[in-house]
């Protein structure tokens, strides 16, 4: 009777043990409490049909990420240093009237041989001042709309965060609210979905700043000057959002900021088209937070706990464009910062109890 005491006083010390180191780290930002969640894995998942020989890469972020995250701040310093001198995203980013001044040319960072003057109309949409404050953020929180997120109730974690980046005008109410937050600082929208979803702003206006509105008074980041055929439209996005008096401020990302982007991960390993909209978000977030966590950033169509069948995104099933992003080899070097201490991946549910 003893023995079997003995044992199973062992066993629930080795347990709170095991629970004890996997905990999630507490940062110093009294909102921010994140803490670590106890991956299910046993084995390698299997291919399945939705996510052919995939198996291996689960289960090496999987390994990764089942590891204590903590920051490694000289990692971190280097790696913002180097991004920072290649591409100065807090100055460059977003045009303004300082870093473009009336008269100069804008090179489409999507079509290098065309280009366009900036002349007085076109520069009266600039802003005026620095659209960021001098001031880094101490965390910020870069949110994906990868299918992972669906049922993960990382919403409050999310909104805790001082600086929250969105990507692509996503749904923040009513159902999803829970899983994703409702936060947000700055959102980016992809001219195609100006195109597609509201016919190009050339009919009824109003549906964009319905939707809009749930994004209160944040940055609307808006890639006008990356192909000749998004400018119009993204010009039109300006002044519907000023016509209609929308709180929201819509900002243009500068190509020049995306060129020297391209050229830094390319530098790092990465190999494709176009960055996508996510590693484009991840890195201005590194040069202005002194923290970074990344929601909804996985590229496979499984869940990595529970192996479970994945839609694209947390609010619909469409699929992104084929061969146009490489979103597992820009996961792998997102894990690889994970790995690193420069930026922290959160993979799988938030825990209930932080609620």
């Amino acid at each position: 009777m003893k023995g079997h005491l003995s044992s199973l006083m062992i066993s629930v010390l080795f347990a709170g043990g095991l629970l004890t180191t996997l905990m999630w780290y507490k940062l110093d930002n009294k909102n921010m409490k994140y803490r670590r969640h106890l991956p299910k894995m046993k084995i390698a998942p299997r291919s399945t049909d939705s996510c052919k020989n995939c198996g291996e890469s689960i289960k090496k972020a999987l390994e990764i990420s089942f590891k204590p995250w903590r920051k490694q701040e000289d990692n971190f310093k280097k790696f913002r240093f180097q991004l920072s001198s290649k591409c100065n995203g807090f100055d460059k980013a977003i045009i303004t009237q300082t870093n473009t001044p009336l008269g100069s040319k804008l090179v489409y960072d999507g079509q290098k041989k065309t280009s366009l003057q900036v002349k007085p109309e076109i520069f009266s949409t600039f802003p005026k001042g620095h659209p960021f404050s001098n001031k880094t953020k101490l965390t910020c929180a870069v949110v994906g709309n990868g299918g992972i997120l669906a049922n993960s109730r990382c919403g409050k974690m999310i909104d805790s965060a001082e600086f929250v980046i969105r990507c692509n005008l996503p749904p923040v109410t009513n159902r999803h609210e829970k899983h994703v937050g409702s936060k947000t600082n700055l959102v980016t929208s992809n001219p195609s979905i100006l195109l597609d979803k509201y016919r190009s702003l050339m009919e009824r206006r109003r549906p964009l700043i319905e939707k809009l509105s749930s994004y209160g008074d944040s940055m609307l980041l808006l890639p006008a000057f990356s192909y000749s055929i998004n400018t119009p439209v993204c010009i039109r996005a300006l002044y519907t959002v000023q016509d209609f008096e929308s709180p929201i401020r819509p900002v243009f990302l500068n190509p020049q900021y995306l060129e020297s982007l391209d050229l830094f991960w390319r530098s790092q390993g990465w190999k494709a088209s176009r960055l996508s909209t996510g590693i484009m978000m991840t890195s201005l977030a590194l040069e202005l937070c002194d923290n970074v966590h990344l929601f909804g950033f996985w590229p496979f169509s499984v869940h990595p706990h529970t192996f479970q069948d994945l839609t694209h995104h947390y609010n619909d099933n469409k699929p992104a464009k084929s061969n146009f992003h490489a979103m597992p080899t820009e996961f792998n070097l997102l894990l690889q910062l994970h790995s690193q201490g420069v930026l922290q991946l959160h993979l799988g549910d938030c825990e209930p109890d932080y609620y």
